[in-house]
């Protein structure tokens, strides 16, 4: 094969390897943002020219070949530098644009970071954002992820983080279950309630509060078991039941601030501090490297200034 033929296959070998990371079509035409026709006819192009099979094809994924993997291995690092040299070339013309692709949990995505986009996008108007919105907890490096907001304080040693703020968990409910069923003054005080959680496994459900407890004079930690009608892995989903008058719900405050600012939700035990329930921080995430693309280094600026405060909404 001619060195010229080799050259034209670059891209057709780069699309394998990203079929290699995504494991499917859809996902890799996602990816790489075209169709997944394209991808299809690259790969049947690469081993028509290799004379080899270089992909499994199932009907739910698909899996690199003996040969596929040894081909995606070899030029791995070659692909990697190329985007390195790329980034640094971009950045070295002081401007912060393209794609910013970043992954978010859904409640804070929806609540607090989508309504920041417009005002960034406005400042920086050479860079587009590619947002992610999901619980699960993405591989940043090898799913294409510039960013990764995480409600976590547990960051791998590979990676490097910039603190957006700190966040506590809150109890709330409305005015109107409060005035129907009254007003906790102590954690023991749930014990009668409908609560609102977060299902943490097969654990039997209990919230952890620091304080004086009534009853433990000698300690500063009390765990009072909780039981409620309605239990969910969203904390967006528990505010939205507790506004419908539904319970007690143990929300983080990002949450929770909107109902508190405007009173449709009111703090239940305001004076006892919960422990455990949720991270007390929230960072931004990204694999570590030398250069950091300007913008990342943006958009993470922008965002610890709209976040200085956290989400205070009391003194």
């Amino acid at each position: 094969m001619q060195k010229a033929e080799i050259e034209g296959l670059w891209t057709h070998v780069y699309w394998l390897s990203i079929l290699a990371e995504q494991g499917t079509y859809t996902a890799a035409a996602i990816r790489l943002g075209v169709s997944k026709s394209a991808v299809s006819q690259r790969i049947v192009e690469l081993e028509k020219a290799t004379g080899l099979s270089l992909v499994q094809r199932t009907t739910r994924s698909v899996r690199l070949t003996d040969a596929g993997q040894a081909l995606v291995r070899d030029v791995g690092g070659a692909y990697e530098q190329i985007a390195r040299s790329f980034s640094e070339v971009r950045d070295s013309a002081g401007v912060a644009r393209g794609l910013l692709r970043i992954t978010a949990p859904v409640a804070f995505a929806r609540q607090q970071l989508v309504p920041h986009l417009a005002g960034f996008l406005a400042e920086y108007p050479e860079v587009r954002v590619q947002l992610d919105v999901s619980d699960h907890i993405s591989s940043i490096a090898s799913e294409g992820y510039d960013l990764a907001i995480r409600h976590s304080q547990q960051i791998p040693d590979t990676h490097v983080a910039w603190k957006l703020c700190a966040t506590r968990s809150v109890l709330v409910a409305t005015r109107a279950y409060l005035e129907r069923f009254g007003n906790p003054q102590h954690p023991e005080d749930l014990l009668t309630h409908n609560c609102l959680y977060y299902p943490r496994g097969a654990d039997t459900p209990a919230w952890t509060f620091e304080g004086l407890p009534r009853k433990q004079v000698d300690s500063n930690r009390l765990t009072v078991p909780i039981k409620g009608s309605f239990a969910t892995n969203n904390s967006e989903a528990l505010r939205d039941a507790a506004l419908t008058h539904l319970g007690i719900a143990l929300l983080p405050d990002f949450s929770a601030q909107a109902g508190l600012i405007d009173g449709r939700l009111i703090q239940v035990l305001p004076k006892w501090k919960l422990t455990g329930a949720f991270p007390e921080e929230i960072n931004m995430v990204r694999p570590y490297s030398a250069q950091v693309p300007k913008a990342v280094s943006a958009f993470v600026g922008y965002l610890k200034a709209r976040f200085s405060e956290g989400f205070g909404w009391t003194n």
